[in-house]
């Protein structure tokens, strides 16, 4: 070969070798940004183990001591429910709608994203989606909703991952928990008991229908707001249901004519200024877990008790504001005597406009109904109910110079030498001073204290007929220990258990003896008095031994009633928020008695005895 054609074919070798080089560091550099942006893609997915321990935000819920459920504590109002309780026409729904070839595909569904683009692309714009229920699953658990190639391709992996470490059943079981459906409901339980009062155990073909409309947009669906739109989506998801042979035509047309739901079924507390005050505690003690941990709080209300309450505080004020001007306010608490448990609790006549709870917030006057304080105090220093007090006119300094202070009787009478048990039975103001002057207000003041009144009580003479504030929750647990002689602290739940059903706390009452047995008698003795022969002749018509005390306030601004028997004690207080009069002779025993009446008539009808 000549010199010329040699260098011709060198030149050709040479300019090959180059080219495959070339094309080896392109091909390098290719296959390192591929592994470059698989990594950027996978590196930082999360660990789908994760699920194992995937414990939902959850609504926890208030139980009566009879077991129905009176209120749910919710940020997002949400109940879990295992998969195999869901029932199988409402997983057919969202199949139907949302992924109908979701038990066959491995969590990424290529045929489904094929049909999706080529009714996108004949629709001219996104009409369809992709997405299996598995990829909303990851979407929802593990990705943000951003829309960006990394994030889906981030989904589809993870998609594939959980198809491999869970059954279908549970990753449907698992989306129907997550999903939102709108009006504040998280999953597939508290939607239905929102948009139907139910749980989905109970769920028609129509409702499961209108349910499986909604994740797609809530609030375009919402059969409140659109309903048009609600029944246009739920015929769509009919429809399918029936193309694909997973209902009938006859059930077809049935669940169609269904009508739709007109308002949400809000859950408003029942009891709700336990139930406030409740949570207000739980939320000192568990803080967010209260609202997202799906705790059982088994509280100690008699629910049958808290009806009875608030229909003798709606009946009482009724009947006081027939005599008055309108504006009236009352609270009640019954407690047991035995366990501190709280039966009964009504803070107001309407929590719903004003949540101020006036059974345990309002600080009022107790007027003659911290007359017992007083009594006992004397019988605790050797006097007896039977022994003598003269009620005659007395006076002491007053608070500024120059100044009397003179208590009167109610009626303006006065009796003379009387009995203790008299002087309370008639509520005499003048004859209460001298015993409280005789044993000295500041023992008084121990003993209300030692009986748990917790609020400052003035040291002088007038608060010995009631001139310092007090609660009615105070004088209610006070007033227990006038029946048994011993203080307990009151109770509101018996115990919280965990969604799993761990408990998590017990409560045991705390009971102590404060009174010897011989004051007992003597206390009740005298507090029977008022019922036979004093200011509560009225309650008589029980026709049971009961025990207790009136109280009113100067100008009528306060009346209260606290009483008990041998299960129950209960306080009643009647007023103004204002603090204004009641109205002309409002008393005690004409404003807050019958209430008391009206609640001990009914309340331990048909209690099983323990």
């Amino acid at each position: 070969m000549r010199r010329p054609e040699l260098e011709v074919e060198k030149a050709k070798k040479m300019s090959f070798s180059k080219k495959i080089f070339i094309a080896f560091i392109i091909s390098s550099a290719l296959v390192g940004i591929l592994c470059g942006s698989v990594y950027w893609i996978i590196f930082d997915l999360p660990k789908i183990k994760t699920l194992e321990e995937y414990t939902p935000i959850e609504s926890s819920r208030v139980y009566s001591s009879e077991g129905k459920v009176i209120a749910e504590l919710y940020i997002e109002r949400r109940t879990f429910i295992p998969h195999y309780q869901i029932p199988d026409h409402l997983k057919k729904a969202f199949i139907s709608v949302e992924d109908i070839r979701f038990y066959a595909h491995p969590g990424v569904d290529l045929i489904g994203i094929a049909r999706a683009l080529w009714h996108d692309i004949k629709a001219g714009g996104i009409v369809e989606g992709g997405s299996t229920i598995t990829q909303q699953l990851a979407r929802m658990l593990f990705l943000t909703s951003e829309r960006s190639i990394k994030r889906k391709l981030k989904e589809a992996v993870l998609s594939i991952k959980i198809e491999r470490h869970y059954t279908k059943d549970e990753i449907l079981g698992l989306y129907l928990n997550q999903a939102y459906f709108g009006t504040r409901a998280y999953g597939i339980e508290a939607a239905s008991q929102t948009y139907f009062g139910k749980s989905v155990n109970e769920l028609t073909l129509g409702e499961a229908a209108l349910l499986a409309s909604l994740p797609k947009a809530p609030s375009l669906f919402s059969p409140f707001k659109r309903p048009d739109k609600a029944m246009e989506r739920r015929s769509v998801v009919l429809k399918k249901m029936l193309n694909y042979n997973f209902i009938t035509r006859a059930e077809f047309d049935k669940a169609m004519n269904e009508p739709l739901p007109k308002t949400p079924h809000m859950r408003k507390y029942e009891a709700p200024y336990f139930i406030e005050s409740l949570r207000q505690r739980l939320e000192q003690q568990y803080g967010n877990k209260i609202y997202t941990a799906g705790y059982k709080i088994y509280s100690t209300i008699d629910h049958r008790m808290q009806n009875i309450a608030e229909e003798a505080v709606k009946k009482g004020i009724e009947a006081v504001e027939k005599r008055v001007k309108l504006g009236v306010q009352a609270s009640l608490i019954a407690l047991d005597l035995r366990t501190g448990h709280i039966k009964a609790m009504v803070g107001g006549l309407n929590f719903w406009k004003n949540q101020f709870n006036r059974a345990t917030q309002a600080l009022r006057q107790p007027g003659s109904a911290f007359k017992p304080f007083v009594y006992l105090t004397a019988f605790e220093n050797g006097m007896a109910s039977e022994d003598t007090i003269i009620d005659s006119p007395i006076s002491f300094k007053g608070s500024r110079q120059g100044k009397v202070w003179s208590p009167k009787n109610y009626d303006g009478k006065y009796y003379g030498v009387v009995t203790l048990k008299t002087a309370l039975a008639k509520s005499l103001n003048s004859a209460t001073i001298r015993v409280a002057d005789r044993v000295g207000i500041k023992n008084v003041i121990e003993t209300a204290q030692r009986l748990g009144i917790k609020c400052t009580l003035q040291p002088y003479l007038p608060t010995a007929l009631g001139a310092s504030d007090v609660t009615l929750m105070d004088m209610v647990s006070a007033y227990s220990t006038f029946a048994t002689g011993s203080t307990i602290e009151p109770i509101t739940y018996e115990r919280i258990m965990n969604r799993d059903g761990a408990v998590l706390e017990e409560t045991r009452p705390e009971i102590n003896e404060v009174i010897d047995k011989e004051s007992i008698g003597e206390m009740k003795q005298a507090l029977n008095a008022v019922i036979k022969e004093g200011t509560a002749q009225r309650a008589k018509e029980l026709g049971r031994p009961v025990y207790g005390k009136t109280g009113t306030t100067n100008n009528y601004t306060d009346a209260w009633f606290i009483g008990f028997d041998d299960r129950l004690v209960v306080g009643v207080w009647v007023g103004r928020d204002d603090h204004t009069p009641i109205g002309q002779r409002e008393t005690g025993s004409r404003a807050a008695l019958p209430i008391w009446i009206e609640f001990m008539k009914k309340a331990l009808l048909q209690t099983p005895a323990d």
